[in-house]
């Protein structure tokens, strides 16, 4: 088992000290990447990813089909973004001088766009290894998820993933396909 000790974060008036601990040995990882199955991702990679990675920011189409692939239940909220606006705060975001805090808040600006969401466009679009932040991935953790995120949990979230690839040897998607895929199967009600 993985833990570490995360920075403290605020929720409301209560400071809490994040940790992250998988729920299944490391050694498993592959074995429940190789088990997810979730559909759309390989187009979403060889469309909108590819072509923003090349580019250095999301066109409205390319915008609106990742937060599609995250939560379908944004379209109305993230079709009202201009297009000037969404090339303009996804450049800003994947651009290799942006820190990461930035990074992360700038896509909130955009309508419909959650740290949830936000974070699928780092994840895949961004040539930085980024971790998704889903429900998810926190329970395969054995963290609760916030009422409201804040960038101390996202920095100490992002930092555990980083430091488990790194010493595992593995991607960052392989990490989210597992942490994903372990939940889908063992979380009661989700």
């Amino acid at each position: 088992m993985t833990s570490a000790a995360a920075e403290p974060f605020c929720l409301g008036a209560h400071v809490e000290t994040m940790s992250f601990k998988l729920r299944f040995p490391e050694k498993q990882i592959k074995y429940w990447a190789d088990r997810y199955q979730y559909p759309g991702e390989k187009e979403l990679i060889a469309g909108p990813v590819t072509s923003s990675r090349a580019r250095g920011y999301l066109t409205k189409s390319e915008f609106l089909e990742i937060a599609r692939w995250k939560t379908p239940r944004s379209q109305t909220r993230c079709s009202r973004n201009d297009p000037d606006f969404v090339k303009e705060v996804t450049r800003l975001a994947l651009a290799p001088s942006t820190s990461d805090r930035l990074r992360i808040e700038s896509l909130t600006l955009l309508s419909g766009i959650e740290w949830p969401t936000a974070s699928v466009i780092l994840h895949f679009c961004h040539r930085e290894t980024y971790p998704i932040l889903d429900f998810r991935a926190l329970w395969s953790l054995r963290c609760p998820v916030p009422t409201q995120y804040r960038y101390p949990l996202w920095s100490s979230y992002t930092n555990f993933t980083r430091d488990l690839c790194t010493r595992r040897d593995i991607t960052s998607r392989m990490l989210d396909r597992a942490l994903w895929q372990y939940s889908k199967e063992h979380q009661n009600g989700a």
